[in-house]
């Protein structure tokens, strides 16, 4: 593996280490959010090295890794029902209790991979005859455009746009 080396070089981790303990003057609560993060610093002994000034705090998890599988089997009876299911690439793979959206679409459905919900709107749009239906599965800061693509087929008038909702709140 390219770089392993240069990651557990001990003279680099203790030079690290020390600038650490010098820019850290008062306590710092640290979260991280994602339990790949967490994972890498607990699998590590990352956190028994930190200065005792450094807390790290285990956050919610990132809304993918922490989507209930009853979500993710909705969406996939969603798409077995002949919906058109729209989602961020990252959700694809991650198991329902049954099957991924991945193993739904090799079983005939339709998934489709977007960069916003708006790409569902257009969808829907192009294909009054089929429910489109964006997995809107984020953290509280994608909320936003996931409203906005309501709004949108909204002016639209289409009655074939739906989201399948899954944020996360970071507190």
């Amino acid at each position: 593996m390219k770089f392993l080396t240069e990651y557990r070089n001990p003279e680099l981790v203790k030079f690290y280490l020390n600038e650490i303990e010098k820019i850290v003057t008062k306590p710092w609560n640290i979260m991280e959010i994602c339990g790949g993060q967490t994972h890498s610093l607990v699998k590590n002994g990352l956190l028994e090295l930190l200065p005792d000034k450094v807390r790290m705090i285990h956050g919610p998890g990132c809304p993918v890794c922490v989507t209930p599988i009853s979500l993710i089997d909705k969406a996939v009876a969603l798409m077995e029902k002949g919906a058109v299911l729209c989602s961020f690439g990252d959700m694809v793979r991650v198991p329902g209790s049954k099957k991924s959206l991945l193993q739904a679409k090799a079983d005939g459905g339709d998934l489709r991979i977007l960069y916003s919900p708006l790409e569902a709107v257009q969808i829907a749009e192009k294909n009054p005859e089929k429910e489109v239906v964006f997995f809107a599965v984020g953290f509280e800061t994608t909320a936003p455009s996931n409203a906005l693509s309501v709004v949108h087929a909204q002016k639209l008038g289409l009655k074939n746009f739906s989201l399948l909702v899954s944020h996360v709140l970071v507190p």
